[in-house]
């Protein structure tokens, strides 16, 4: 079964990427979670990036806030999907910079983007990577969306 990577700069993005946890864990994904500072711990990230796939990760969540490196620096070193989740921390610009970063990569080095605070959306895209391989994935992926039809005809005003 493939597993995704789930990253992050520091404990207190946790409570947002914690979101992409849940989403995966209800597709019955696995996944692993770790700190992962692009500017306090260099070395980890270098060997987590260059690593992951020969470990089992399929697609890596990266969340930042901030200068939100970290997404763009995995990208540049794993050969595996990358989507970033720009998170608007204390320390930002309302959230801006940490979208921008994320956004913005040069050529060569692509990071899929998800909304500011969007971890979830992320699961979703990083289950869709791996329905793309794995029916049983994917059939979960329609059952999600056939729910949410439900839910927003449930929800009409009639």
């Amino acid at each position: 079964m493939a597993k995704v990577g789930i990253i992050m700069g520091s404990k207190s993005d946790l409570p947002i990427m914690q979101e992409a946890v849940d989403i995966l864990n209800d597709f019955g994904i696995s996944n692993e979670v770790d700190i992962v500072s692009a500017h306090r711990t260099p070395d980890k990230m270098m060997e987590y990036g260059k690593n992951a796939h020969q470990r089992g990760i399929s697609v890596i969540i990266a969340g930042a806030g901030g200068a939100a490196h970290l997404p763009g620096m995995i990208a540049s070193l794993t050969p595996l999907p990358v989507i970033g989740v720009p998170i608007k921390s204390r320390n930002s610009i309302d959230g801006w910079d940490s979208v921008l970063s994320i956004l913005q990569m040069p050529s060569g080095v692509p990071v899929a983007t998800v909304a500011l605070n969007g971890s979830k959306n992320a699961g979703i895209l990083a289950a869709k990577i791996i329905g793309t391989s794995q029916v049983d994935i994917q059939n979960k992926i329609i059952e999600y969306k056939s729910e949410l039809k439900k839910k927003v005809i449930q929800d009409s005003i009639q």
